[in-house]
């Protein structure tokens, strides 16, 4: 017989952004349990709400499935002493087993014999399975915890109401003060206290006490509410996932209502009116028919009936026009000063106390964006327009706006920029240095942007990393992994040769020479800075669904320049199902081995060509002499393509050379030449780590 069991959680309104990863986290570890447990079951189906995580199973066996096995023991001559008589090595293995030595028998395995029992397990109920979902509940993690009453138990909010039934019985369990029961909180203000009977009445059951606890049937009907609303007003309202996500994660029991605000706060910047609608209020913006500029109106989701909703609207029209006053006090109070007034307030204040002030922080990312721009060919104009968008680009950190609305930090600046007369290309690169502002958030258009972006991204990860500020496991105050992925994602999408080494040398020899360098050594972290932005590329190659080894094949060779490491995960995957890859990579790759048992230094590794014994030698020097110039600047697939011109070439050498010869002189003449040819493959990457098949 299949059995349905319900377990809610109920507790204190949790914070919207918990609700989804709460109750996914819940499912997981119930999997987890179940499959540990070998309970079987069909599937596993969730609620959730601000007030409750509930997840039912269904298709529940009635008991775990009976084990019998056969264990096996010491061998027969440590069972039995010399009389015959069972030794302690036997009498503890059987009483072990839960079992005496009556129930021994003796097998042959391999020759010998050996001690066996035969173990029937007989499988527990599914209600004793269940009842120990209590341990599922008190391990999970949120990343909000708190203590409440006297109690030491740390959860995302106090536990109020535990409903567990199997079917129609209670699964005993209980946490702190809280033992489960059947008994369920409807909405909080409409609802009342229900009697759940069963466990597939559940969602009927609530239904009827104002609580719509399928998250996806309430997510629908927000947007179904909303989509009537724009029908019948011939607005256009498009529905933010986020913004829904969350609102859906604000109530039980939803009602969509539309209210207004004055025509006079539409002076105000788009940006400005969606930050205040969306990010401060949750309530969705309107448009006109065309989409194309925004209505007086805003569209928001109680948690309640229809009842009073006039009321409802203009409690929130109230607080809507509170938040538009202040920004539209802020946007004409920032209009009084210029540019350069701000700009000289950031000379008070700090980047962060160890390192510099944000006015000092622009002077190096000026340094540092004009040589980017240089090595990334930018016009003379475009490197004028980057030099003035880094001269002022933190400007409106301390402008009234972006002091009471951060969000807009960036979108002001380009605002403002326009307003006192700057181009579009100082005003967008403004804009755009802030990006990508998460993972796999949007990235910089503009080239003077992009460059602006990585140049800001590479003064703070270098002049954290010289004060000691290092990312370490989960820590990572600063962002400074997120800054990495930023500067891999721009490199990556406009397709820039920027060897990272090189280029953080140069940045600060550069700031040195024009005295804008902080009051630290920024040299001595650039080769750990290198590591930490290749991590961030494994990342991002992962995501690219390559393959492991061709990943750190790739990222673990010598170059460090972010496009050369991406083309070169792109060459090797999409070669290595061909016919002649297999045999080239292990040419190469013992290249790579043999050479590791040498250490010359550069200067060293001239190779006497006096010194050859046979054709295969000059063939290879030959070749490998061809072959290196201008080698070390081409493009990966160029690389790789030289590389490929190699092994026929190395084979013969293998063949007809003894590498560790007796001679000193000649043994290191072939080490030399290895030596060669292994830092020209390592450049293209560590082949070695390829699993070749």
């Amino acid at each position: 017989m299949d059995h349905t069991f319900l377990l809610e959680i109920g507790l204190e309104e949790m914070p919207a952004h918990a609700v989804t990863p709460s109750i996914k986290q819940l499912v997981d570890r119930t999997k987890k349990y179940l499959k540990e447990a070998r309970m079987d079951y069909s599937e596993i189906i969730p609620f959730s709400t601000p007030r409750r995580l509930t997840i039912k199973i269904n298709g529940l066996a009635d008991k775990q499935p009976d084990i019998d096995e056969s264990v096996k023991g010491p061998a027969k001559k440590i069972a039995l002493d010399a009389e015959g008589n069972w030794s302690k090595a036997a009498i503890g293995f059987s009483k072990g087993q839960g079992m005496t030595t009556d129930d021994i028998t003796f097998k042959e395995v391999k020759g010998t014999e050996y001690v066996f029992v035969q173990k029937h397990i007989p499988g527990k109920p599914v209600a004793e399975i269940l009842s120990g979902m209590k341990d599922i509940i008190t391990s999970m993690n949120f990343s909000t915890m708190m203590k409440w009453n006297v109690y030491h138990l740390e959860y995302i909010r106090p536990i109020r109401w535990i409903v567990a039934l199997l079917d129609d019985e209670i699964v005993p369990m209980q946490i702190l003060d809280v033992k489960s029961n059947r008994i369920s909180r409807g909405h909080r203000f409409l609802g009342k206290n229900v009697t759940i009977n069963n466990a597939d009445d559940y969602e009927a059951d609530l239904k009827k006490e104002y609580v719509i606890v399928d998250a996806k049937k309430r997510k629908s009907l927000i947007e179904s509410q909303i989509d009537d609303i724009a029908k019948n007003n011939n607005w256009t309202i498009n529905i933010d996932a986020g913004l829904l996500e969350e609102v859906n994660n604000l109530v039980e029991w939803p009602t969509a209502f539309f209210g207004s605000f004055d025509e006079k706060y539409l002076e105000l910047p788009s940006e400005v009116l969606i930050t205040s609608m969306r990010d401060n209020q949750r309530f969705f913006y309107v448009k006109d028919a065309n989409d194309s500029k925004i209505l007086p109106y805003f569209v928001s989701v109680r948690n309640g009936n229809s009842d009073y909703l006039e009321n409802v609207s203009t409690g929130n029209e109230k607080v809507l026009t509170a938040r538009l006053e202040d920004a539209m006090f802020f946007y004409h109070e920032d209009q009084k000063n210029d540019i350069q007034f701000y700009v000289d307030k950031l000379k008070k204040v700090s980047f962060h106390d160890k390192i510099s002030t944000m006015f000092e922080k622009m002077q190096r990312v000026n340094v540092i964006s004009n040589c980017i721009g240089k090595k990334v060919g930018l016009s003379d104009t475009e490197l004028k327009d980057l030099s003035r968008a880094a001269d002022i680009y933190k400007f409106d950190l301390v402008t009234g706006m972006v002091g009471e609305f951060s969000e807009l930090q960036g979108i002001m600046g380009e605002k403002y920029a326009l307003i006192n007369g700057e181009n579009q290309t100082v005003a967008t690169a403004i804009r755009e240095h802030y990006m990508p502002i998460s993972a796999n958030g949007e990235l910089p258009e503009s080239k003077v942007g992009s460059v602006l972006a990585l140049a800001d991204k590479f003064d703070s990860i270098l002049t954290f990393f010289a004060a000691g500020m290092i990312p370490s496991g989960s820590n990572d105050p600063y962002a400074l992994r997120r800054q990495a992925n930023g500067i891999v994602r721009i490199v990556e999408n406009k397709q820039w040769n920027l060897p990272l080494k090189a280029m953080m040398n140069q940045f600060v020899e550069l700031e040195n020479d024009k005295q804008v360098a902080p009051q630290l050594d920024q040299n001595k972290e650039i080769s750990d800075i290198v590591n930490f932005i290749k991590d961030r590329i494994v990342k991002v190659l992962k995501s690219d669904k390559l393959s492991h080894d061709i990943i750190e094949a790739a990222a673990n060779g010598l170059n460090n320049n972010i496009k050369f490491i991406f083309d070169s995960a792109s060459v090797l995957n999409e070669n290595k199902n061909k016919d002649d890859f297999k045999d080239s990579m292990e040419a190469l790759n013992r290249v790579l081995r043999i050479s590791e048992k040498a250490s010359f230094k550069d200067d060293e590794l001239a190779v006497d060509s006096n010194l050859f014994e046979n054709d295969s030698e000059k063939d290879l020097f030959d070749k490998v002499n061809e072959t290196i110039d201008g080698y070390f600047a081409l493009d990966a697939r160029d690389a790789y393509q030289k590389l490929t011109e190699l092994p026929a070439l190395i084979n013969s050498y293998f063949d007809q050379t003894m590498v560790m010869a007796k001679n000193e002189k000649i043994k290191n003449n072939h080490l030399k030449q290895l030596t060669i040819v292994s830092n020209m493959i390592k450049w293209f990457g560590d082949l070695n780590e390829l699993i070749i098949k």
